[in-house]
């Protein structure tokens, strides 16, 4: 058995030298049925189905900032809930936008304003396992924001962010597979 999670992990370091590879790894690695523990770690907010009685049609995306909790409607009472990492303090914000697009292993581009206080960061990064936007993006209207994914578990729960919405890979690739481009999303403080 070690053997077999000792090959897998090679595996996965070589699929992961080009994009296209990287992605297939993430789809096939799901398909598989191995844990979040292969790629990019476990959430400390554990996906679940809770109730959540309300009035939004069932596909919608509400995000509770103040909860640090994103809420995918079921319908029936129903959501499935994921934990989230917010804006940090002066980077929260709130409204109602609808998934504008859908990215796998998107490209990063930070904008002008997280280069004026982060000069130090790079100007592009292709997408991959190093991409701080992770294994999918869901893009927010025509805003800078996103619900993308992150190569770093332990923010999850916490307020780091410059606004986007980050999840694990593993969440952020479910909440993708479950919606389409049009998606309500509704942002709460």
């Amino acid at each position: 058995m070690v053997r077999v999670r000792v090959m897998l992990i090679a595996v996965a370091g070589l699929l992961a030298a080009s994009h296209q590879a990287s992605a297939q790894w993430m789809d096939t690695r799901q398909a598989m049925g191995f844990g979040p523990q292969f790629f990019g770690g476990a959430s400390p907010i554990p996906r679940e189905n809770v109730y959540y009685p309300s009035d939004y049609a069932p596909g919608t995306i509400v995000i509770n900032t103040a909860e640090r909790r994103l809420y995918l409607v079921q319908g029936g009472g129903q959501a499935l809930r994921y934990g989230i990492g917010v804006g940090r303090d002066g980077f929260r914000w709130s409204g109602i936008h609808h998934v504008s697009a859908k990215k796998e292993w998107p490209e990063w581009t930070p904008p002008r304003e997280m280069l004026a206080r982060r000069p130090d960061l790079p100007r592009h990064m292709v997408g991959g396992i190093e991409n701080p936007l992770g294994a999918r993006a869901l893009y927010l209207g025509s805003t800078l924001y996103r619900i993308h994914g992150s190569n770093e578990p332990e923010t999850i729960g916490q307020a780091v962010s410059s606004g986007c919405f980050r999840m694990t890979n593993d969440d952020v690739t479910d909440l993708y597979n479950r919606v389409s481009v049009g998606t309500l999303v509704i942002v709460k403080n």
